[in-house]
This record gives C-alpha cells, sequence and structure tokens, in this order.
C-alpha cells in the first residue's frame, strides 16, 4: 500500500471517528455475511457506527487523536463508537454477542482508559446516563416528597377531624 493510500485510509478513520473517545474493538472475522450485514443494519438503526479497519491504519489513526488501542488492536478489527453513552453502547454490542455467536469483544477505551474484554462486560451492567440521572435527581427531590407527604397527611387528618365535628355541632 502506498504512502498516499494510507495517509488517506488514516484521515478517513480519523474524519469518521471524529470527537468519540469511547470505542470499542470487536472481531467480526468468523461472522458470516448473512449474519455481519443483519447485525450491521441492527447497529445503524440504533445509531452505532461499526468499521472494519487495518490495525497498523487505525491504531494510527487513533493515536493522533490521542486513543491509544494498541492492546485490542490485533488480529481482525472491527471499531463501534456511538449510542447515547458508552454504557449503552456496551449494552447493546453484548446484547449482540447473544445473537450473533462468532462475534467477539477484544477491548476498547473510556475516554482514553484502556478496556479489556471483561471491562466491557461490567460496563455493560452499569447504569448508564440516563439512570444515573434519574437516581440522582430522585435523591435530590426525595426529602421534599417526604415533607409534603407528612404536612398532606397531618392536615389530613386534621381536616377529617374538623368536618366530623362540624356534622356532630349541625
Amino acid at each position: 500500500m502506498s504512502k498516499v493510500v494510507k495517509k488517506m485510509m488514516i484521515d478517513d478513520i480519523r474524519t469518521a471517528v471524529g470527537e468519540h473517545r469511547d470505542l470499542l474493538v470487536l472481531d467480526a472475522s468468523k461472522v458470516d455475511a448473512v449474519s455481519a450485514n443483519k447485525w450491521r443494519l441492527l447497529m445503524h438503526s440504533k445509531k452505532i457506527s461499526v468499521l472494519g479497519v487495518r490495525n497498523s491504519v487505525a491504531n494510527a489513526a487513533l493515536r493522533e487523536v490521542g486513543i491509544d488501542l494498541a492492546d485490542s488492536l490485533k488480529g481482525p478489527s472491527t471499531i463501534v463508537w456511538g449510542a447515547e453513552d458508552v454504557v449503552a453502547l456496551a449494552r447493546e454490542i453484548v446484547d449482540s454477542l447473544k445473537d450473533c455467536k462468532n462475534l467477539a469483544v477484544k477491548g476498547g477505551t473510556l475516554s482514553g482508559t484502556a478496556l479489556s474484554a471483561s471491562d466491557v462486560e461490567k460496563l455493560s451492567k452499569s447504569p448508564g446516563r440516563k439512570e444515573v440521572l434519574g437516581q440522582l435527581v430522585g435523591l435530590i427531590l426525595s426529602p421534599g416528597a417526604n415533607l409534603a407527604g407528612a404536612l398532606l397527611g397531618a392536615g389530613g387528618t386534621l381536616a377529617g377531624q374538623v368536618q366530623s365535628v362540624a356534622e356532630k355541632t349541625e
């Protein structure tokens, strides 16, 4: 491969990845063509980008943007990125492993930190951004909800007693 072609491929990978710093590396070499096409279409529908790469070219392109995947980029490699956050990406990939038996996770990166295949599995089981925000909002609102419940409970009891006294005096 000429240096010009290699430079063009590096630029294409760098452009495709863009600002994403959370990537996963898969081995899709043993997946048959029909299953691979179905899997790629499924990933596309979930806004997950899939790119089959040459390791040396991908490693050079990713190093230029500050991502080191040298440990994961061994053997046939496919890079995936996208979804709403890295946890959703990991969940989708781990879920697709059940349907596509020959697909394998090799590793990835989370904000510049290298991940192993087992780390990706653990990441898929952790709460995502929406879940964490929901838990945080619940924790922030719970004291106010408890106070409102206590006031309404006592106020309701008092209102019921006043009404029963008013009915007796009539």
